[in-house]
């Protein structure tokens, strides 16, 4: 990827192969969305493109001076930026199924508007989905300020891939699911450095559902339907994007990749009503709401 630098940015020329299109729903968060841009400003490749769909109560995010900038800042490397002003809200699954329906790369990263991704974490996240040629990979948001709470009884279910990554049924109550606190607090960063991988090294895992920063294959996703199920769910709803996982998951399989290179910024959430999960609606099937509801 030639992506400008500061010598070349008033050349208004746009890189034009972009390889993965990088989808951020947003609400509400002007602040966390510039710091999202940032990390994607600082990437070397694969080259890409971003979407930015908005919903916020008062003006989108994008003119907010922080976010604008690192927009100008995006445009000036070359990429290419789309913003779109999605209303009325119908709720999480459909904001999702619309920034999907503007993709045209052969490659998607959903990426939450409040995560941080490191120098180079696209690149290892592009190739590990080449590799492992699965259904999706994604990188697990560590709360950094949690980088001294060693919690060993959440790692315990820690599990590399050995060979390919297959298939797999995440339910609750089935051994998968029971994989959930991996994601919780800096545990992800606590194993990564007891492995010691390498800078540049990248290590599979197997999870029960990957948020905030997951890469898919797009024909996976829209193979596995989407997000749209969205009409089967009340506008106040979460767990969205464990029903769209767990279904590709189902067909082609999904891996998370160490090290994760994302980081949450740990603002307060901005769904606060998670009375209706998902997957208990979509999949039919009684979970254990709370765990669920904990996973942040």
């Amino acid at each position: 990827m030639d992506r400008h630098t500061s010598a070349s940015w008033a050349s208004s020329q746009t890189i034009s192969d972009a390889a993965l299109d990088v989808l951020i729903p947003t609400c509400n968060r002007p602040a966390e969305l510039a710091v999202t841009l940032a990390g994607l400003a600082a990437q070397e490749g694969p080259a890409f493109r971003v979407v930015v769909s908005d919903q916020s109560d008062g003006p989108p995010a994008w003119e907010h001076p922080p976010a604008a900038t690192l927009l100008r800042v995006l445009r000036a490397q070359g990429t290419t930026v789309e913003l779109h002003r999605h209303l009325p809200r119908r709720g999480l699954a459909e904001h999702r199924q619309f920034v999907l329906e503007q993709a045209r790369t052969d490659k998607v990263l959903f990426l939450d508007d409040d995560v941080w991704l490191e120098p180079g974490a696209l690149s290892r996240m592009g190739d590990a989905l080449d590799t492992l040629g699965c259904g999706f990979v994604g990188m697990a948001p560590q709360g950094l300020s949690y980088l001294g709470d060693r919690r060993p009884e959440e790692t315990i279910t820690f599990s590399p891939w050995q060979g390919p990554v297959t298939p797999e049924r995440i339910r609750p109550g089935e051994e998968g699911f029971q994989r959930w606190p991996l994601h919780s607090a800096a545990n992800l960063s606590h194993v990564s450095a007891d492995l010691g991988l390498e800078p540049g090294e990248w290590l599979p895992y197997k999870v029960a559902w990957l948020g905030g920063c997951t890469m898919f294959r797009r024909q996976a996703l829209e193979d596995a339907g989407g997000f749209r199920f969205w009409p089967q769910l009340p506008a106040e709803h979460c767990g969205e994007d464990v029903v769209a996982q767990w279904r590709v998951m189902e067909k082609f399989g999904g891996a998370g990749i160490l090290p994760s290179g994302a980081v949450h910024l740990e603002s307060p959430t901005t769904v606060t009503d998670r009375r209706v999960e998902a997957f208990d609606v979509v999949l039919a099937e009684n979970g254990t709401t709370q765990q669920l509801a904990e996973r942040y």
